[in-house]
């Protein structure tokens, strides 16, 4: 199992960290049941921190063309119509994917095409299933063209989540394959979609980042 690279230095540190907490508790805590404790929950910490920043490798193997995929591994939170100001300037269709602390946490492009738009926005650190979560919480937009559709993304930070790394930049290619950033402990993704995209996922559908058709864009948009 691959490891993110947003884990690495994490992975390296937390071991001493612990280390340097177990050794005085062994040392001064008898009996021995206290600093077994100690250790056993330093193991399953580092064991969490370990999986969460696991990174499988992953290729999509469906039809491209028009197609959007999820863009995180998560449970879908929200499918509704709303008016997105920031890149679309309209109406469209908001599907939301909530990531726990236990999901990889890698966040993959939804759609191919070429990256537009791309700004980072401070703010709050709601939980990330409230709805105004996506206008106050912390986040960063993402812009995409796809033929001649245009598909936001929002990379949202919750409660637990206090860090959000995007990799996108202004005219980068946007490929499946890749990833666009980084949420760091728990939060969601949004996608905002056409209004005529055929949705292709429902309420509290498990889906996978890099790997879940999500949505079906129309095709003569992209003629």
């Amino acid at each position: 199992m691959k490891i993110h690279r947003e884990g690495t230095n994490i992975l390296i540190l937390l071991p001493i960290v612990l280390a340097a907490l177990n050794v005085p508790v062994w040392l001064f805590m008898p009996p021995f049941a206290i600093p077994a404790a100690f250790s056993i929950i330093s193991v399953v910490v580092y064991l969490f921190v370990f999986n969460f920043f696991r990174c499988p490798k992953r290729h999509y193997k469906g039809v491209r063309e028009n197609m959007v995929v999820s863009s995180v591994d998560g449970k879908v939170v929200a499918i509704e119509k709303v008016s997105e100001p920031e890149y679309i300037k309209g109406e469209a269709i908001m599907l939301s994917v909530f990531m726990s602390p236990l999901n990889v946490h890698a966040n993959w492009y939804p759609v191919d095409g070429d990256v537009e738009y791309v700004r980072h926005h401070r703010g709050r650190f709601l939980s990330a299933y409230l709805p105004k979560a996506s206008t106050d919480n912390e986040r960063s937009t993402i812009g995409i063209v796809c033929g001649q559709s245009r598909i936001t993304v929002r990379q949202i930070a919750g409660a637990m989540a206090r860090r959000i790394v995007t990799y996108a930049r202004k005219g980068h290619h946007a490929d499946i394959d890749d990833h666009l950033g980084f949420i760091k402990f728990g939060s969601r993704v949004d996608i905002y979609l056409p209004t005529d995209a055929e949705i292709l996922v429902s309420m509290k559908q498990i889906v996978k980042g890099g790997v879940t058709p999500v949505a079906r864009l129309n095709p003569k948009q992209n003629q």
